[in-house]
């Protein structure tokens, strides 16, 4: 499991070093225009691959945990939860243009990589690697929060965006304690707590790029 986490995890931090963090986040010319065309519709495409990204978590998660070397269907979420933060930086690009949407994939490949590493380190009883990983997961939440408030400043105030991810990893690390704990009610409840924090940064990301290209969302909230 271990090898298979660190993979990706090497692939993507090539990724990373290789997009250039000066790339102009300005709004692309020549891309096509998303397919979503109401602002309900554009907030709600949103939710759904937050939400994605949490229940795929949640499964790895699971899976992990399990007793031996993990469930049988461990590389198979892992694949889909990696495929969703390809989703999510596509749904960026028609704002911002393949490169960044590529970097912004690059940036939550680490994220889900990283965060195998601790439960690898966690389930192995390797505290040295353990608090190495999480320092490092924590670093990335704080590029990724640089990374949003550089491609759009005034929606994404950089502290306010770096409090939302960190909020993000704080209630993941309750989460993923609680199941690794067996603590089962926790777990749930942690879960729960995920979830809602997940819908309410979603939320100010849909909300942030449709102010900053009110153009393309002219027709409303529908009812």
């Amino acid at each position: 499991m271990r090898k298979l986490f660190m993979t990706g995890l090497l692939v993507s931090s090539v990724l990373a070093v290789a997009l250039s963090p000066s790339v102009a986040l300005g709004k692309a010319e020549g891309l096509p225009q998303s397919s979503v065309t109401t602002k309900s519709e554009f907030h709600d495409a949103m939710r759904k691959l937050w939400e994605d990204h949490i229940i795929w978590t949640r499964q790895v998660i699971v899976d992990a945990f399990a007793t031996g070397p993990g469930l049988p269907d461990l590389s198979f979420a892992l694949t889909r939860l990696l495929a969703n933060q390809d989703d999510i930086g596509n749904a960026i690009k028609p704002y911002y243009g393949d490169a960044a949407g590529n970097q912004l994939t690059a940036l939550l490949h680490i994220h889900i990589n990283t965060a195998g590493a601790i439960l690898f380190d966690l389930k192995s009883g390797n505290t040295t690697a353990l608090n190495a990983d999480i320092a490092a997961w924590y670093s990335n939440a704080n590029d990724i929060a640089v990374f949003l408030n550089s491609a759009n400043p005034n929606n994404w105030p950089l502290a306010e965006t770096q409090a939302m991810m960190k909020h993000h990893l704080d209630d993941t690390t309750a989460e993923v304690l609680a199941r690794f704990q067996s603590r089962w009610a926790d777990d749930i409840a942690a879960f729960d707590t995920v979830q809602g924090q997940i819908l309410m940064m979603a939320d100010f990301l849909s909300d942030g790029i449709m102010a900053q290209f009110p153009q393309d969302f002219n027709h409303g909230f529908s009812k």
